[in-house]
């Protein structure tokens, strides 16, 4: 309900009801429920029985006091349980945004694995387990409901961000080998980026796939990596659906992290230089415009970023810092998850995706949030 243009038009006049009123002109510029009540109570102007009865009806209706008593009453009883409605959404609402903004430093944080080299890309699979990498000594992981922490294999090409896609492929980045990977279900490896304008991507760092099979991801270089790359920019790409590879992002600062939108149209990327997010439009053809800074002043170096059903952003840094969508350009800081070192990455994850995973330098935690984060595969 919009309180600005409010025009009811109730001229549907049936056999059953030939005294069907047939319009009320009123137009509120807001919801204000006393003068609704006088509105509503004068609005008693036609009453339509047939074209020759107009004139007829509609005096008999100004001059019936008792039919306008009755009307009036009625009137009032509506707008009395219209406003207790809107006060006790309002109690609600306020008190859900309350408790959101002040529930997060109070969450269980719940740890399911330690003495980690450093771990990454953390991911969940609809099979029903997390999968993420101790980078340094290339191994993945896998934990399951139930039966816990397990290696699951070897990384040589040193794996970073992961995603999956609607599939179910694996889309990998792999920093060390200095491309993006996606695995599919019989495990055939197929490269789909290591090279732009003729030179070799610098570290691919974090990536995401829209549903409609877009691929997004950011290409960093640090410590040894920034030495040795070849390009003379920081890069976040995008892979169309048929293979082609664009640099949506030619920064002089490093991205990290990135997420979509729940909706896909909103492209979030961590900048780990200026510890801010910015944020890209996204058309339905994949393409990216509008580049802009929405988070800035990050406590921490700004890593993984995930998004939940309601669009608000999960930032992993020196802890997870939670921001609510951005209004009028920003994102407002809702809360914050404290963690016992800084986080790397973050997935969402469980069989109701409301649990939040999170990666950080020697460990793995598991928050349940009791909302449902925006997978977009």
């Amino acid at each position: 309900m919009h309180g600005s243009g409010f025009a009811p038009d109730f001229s549907q006049a049936g056999e059953n009801n030939p005294g069907g009123i047939s319009r009320i002109g009123t137009q509120l510029e807001r919801f204000d429920t006393n003068l609704l009540i006088k509105t509503a109570a004068g609005a008693v102007i036609a009453v339509v029985m047939n074209d020759d009865e107009i004139g007829e009806s509609s005096s008999r209706v100004h001059s019936d006091a008792h039919t306008y008593s009755r009307l009036y009453k009625a009137t009032c009883d509506i707008v009395s349980s219209v406003r207790a409605v809107l006060l006790l959404m309002s109690v609600t609402i306020g008190a859900a945004a309350e408790l959101q903004a002040q529930e997060f430093d109070r969450v269980e944080v719940q740890l399911l694995a330690k003495g980690l080299h450093f771990a990454e890309g953390p991911v969940w699979s609809y099979e029903g387990f997390l999968i993420y990498s101790d980078v340094p000594v290339d191994r993945m992981h896998k934990w399951t409901p139930g039966t816990g922490d397990a290696e699951a294999g070897t990384e040589p090409g040193g794996a970073y961000g992961r995603a999956f896609d609607t599939e179910g492929r694996l889309y990998t980045c792999e920093f060390r080998q200095r491309r993006v990977t996606r695995t599919d279900k019989k495990g055939k490896v197929e490269a789909l980026a290591a090279r732009f304008e003729g030179k070799r991507l610098n570290a691919p760092n974090d990536i995401v796939v829209r549903r409609d099979g877009h691929v997004y991801f950011t290409d960093p270089a640090f410590g040894s990596q920034d030495d040795a790359k070849e390009l003379d920019f920081y890069g976040v790409y995008h892979i169309t659906p048929k293979g082609e590879l664009e640099a949506i992002g030619r920064w002089k600062t490093r991205p990290k992290g990135i997420a979509l939108a729940p909706n896909g149209r909103t492209l979030y990327v961590s900048d780990s230089d200026r510890r801010g997010v910015r944020a890209y439009d996204l058309d339905g053809k994949g393409a990216a415009s509008n580049e802009r800074m929405v988070i800035e002043n990050i406590a921490g170096v700004p890593n993984g970023l995930r998004t939940d059903v309601n669009g608000n952003l999960y930032v992993a840094a020196k802890a997870v810092l939670v921001y609510s969508p951005p209004a009028a350009g920003k994102a407002k800081l809702l809360g914050t998850v404290p963690l016992a070192e800084p986080a790397t990455n973050l997935a969402f994850g469980d069989q109701d995706l409301e649990t939040l995973y999170v990666t950080t330098r020697t460990s793995v935690f598991r928050v349940r949030l009791g909302v449902k984060g925006a997978l977009p595969y």
